[in-house]
């Protein structure tokens, strides 16, 4: 035992310390000064609160000596220690940075022990300071991460009402303030892809997938929303490829990419097509995974979306409608010939290489290909939607 109570084996170096804890703080600052250059950079009000934590900090060393403190000892020293400074100090120096500060107090306190230490407590006193420099250390430890789990737990919440918002569609100002929160650099573009979340606790899904973004060097902001995994991703060229890396993340079933718009600001836009891209995806069971919600546009349809209506009414129809009034006569006769260039040739009492000219301009003007069976399929069903909508004009007439 080093120390047994006030008048222990080191009472009276005990006395000595109180004496110096002054004196021991700002020789403690004062090395760091030197010897510590981003130190010298902190702001005033922050270097004096590391003044405040060396003074508790020597005084620490007294009370944990007093309490029975030493190299046999168990005694924990308490967390305390560090409550002189605010919070905020924990997110201005890093953990690092605060090792780096217990070193030089302790470096300090050592070079002080012959001048501490009562006669023959010299050797006691030394380690004591050692292991009391180890248990300090512990307690740092603690407190950086406790403040780690509180920053986690609320960027865990400030995330999940991020994505919360860009599925409800609010407004571009709440998206931004939370978004700032989290430290989001908007690197464009941004696009959202929605699947199945692989089951679990939210915080380990979403970690794995950070992992895996930070990999790709990709911005990546997510959310559970019940078995649905929704991820904001920003600064991938090609957010589709990207998605596909992080497919790992998702459960089973489709994984659907929106279109890639500009910014945050923008994104509600990315997570309305994914979500209704998402819901459609079913009635495709062949699509790829992943795939984008644009590639979804008839199911969408289909299932209801105003958007995807729209977009194959003025893209595809009014696209046609525009190019002249031969193009969606080929098509119709191409269809009702069952996809036989032949047939519609006769129909239409031209060439086949005639028909076959015009579904290349077809392909050109919509970019579907009905000689493909999926962009077939597209091509139907935007021809359905046109002709339903009295909103487009009917060929030959001007627009």
């Amino acid at each position: 035992m080093v120390a047994g109570g006030e008048g222990g084996e080191l009472s009276a170096t005990l006395r000595r310390i109180e004496r110096s804890a002054g004196a021991l703080a700002t020789a403690s600052v004062s090395r760091m000064d030197e010897t510590l250059p981003w130190f010298r950079d902190l702001p005033a009000d922050q270097r004096a609160w590391v003044m405040l934590v060396a003074q508790a900090g020597v005084r620490s060393l007294v009370e944990w000596l007093r309490g029975g403190g030493g190299a046999d000892s168990t005694q924990e020293v308490s967390d305390e220690v560090f409550s002189a400074a605010p919070r905020a100090l924990a997110r201005s120096i890093n953990l690092q940075h605060t090792v780096a500060l217990i070193k030089v107090t302790i470096d300090v306190v050592e070079e002080q022990v012959p001048h501490l230490a009562a006669p023959g407590e010299e050797g006691a006193l030394r380690e004591a300071v050692l292991k009391f420099s180890r248990e300090v250390a512990f307690a740092a430890a603690r407190v950086y991460a406790r403040a780690a789990e509180t920053r986690g737990a609320w960027d865990a919440r400030l995330q999940a009402l991020l994505v919360d918002a860009l599925l409800r569609g609010d407004s571009s100002d709440v998206l931004a303030s939370r978004a700032a929160a989290l430290g989001w650099a908007d690197a464009p573009p941004v696009a959202v892809a929605v699947g199945r979340s692989p089951g679990g606790e939210a915080a380990a899904v979403l970690h794995a997938v950070y992992r895996s973004a930070r990999r790709l060097g990709v911005e990546v902001i997510g959310g559970v929303h019940g078995d649905r995994l929704v991820l904001v991703l920003g600064g991938a060229a090609d957010p589709l490829a990207a998605t596909e890396k992080l497919l790992n993340g998702f459960g089973a079933g489709p994984v659907v990419v929106g279109p890639a718009v500009p910014s945050l600001d923008e994104a509600t836009e990315s997570a309305r097509a994914a979500l209704t891209g998402f819901r459609a995806a079913p009635a495709w069971p062949a699509a790829p995974r992943p795939v984008s919600a644009d590639s979804l546009l008839p199911e969408r349809a289909l299932a209801g979306d105003a958007d995807a209506r729209r977009a194959l009414r003025h893209t595809v129809y009014g696209g046609l409608v525009r190019a002249g009034g031969e193009l969606l006569e080929t098509l119709d006769a191409f269809f009702a010939a069952g996809g036989v260039l032949e047939g519609a040739a006769r129909s239409l009492f031209v060439h086949p290489n005639t028909v076959r000219y015009r579904l290349k301009r077809i392909a050109d003007v919509t970019d579907l290909s009905p000689l493909t069976p999926r962009d077939a399929f597209a091509l139907r069903v935007a021809l359905a939607i046109g002709r339903l909508d009295p909103g487009v004009p009917p060929p030959n007439t001007p627009v």
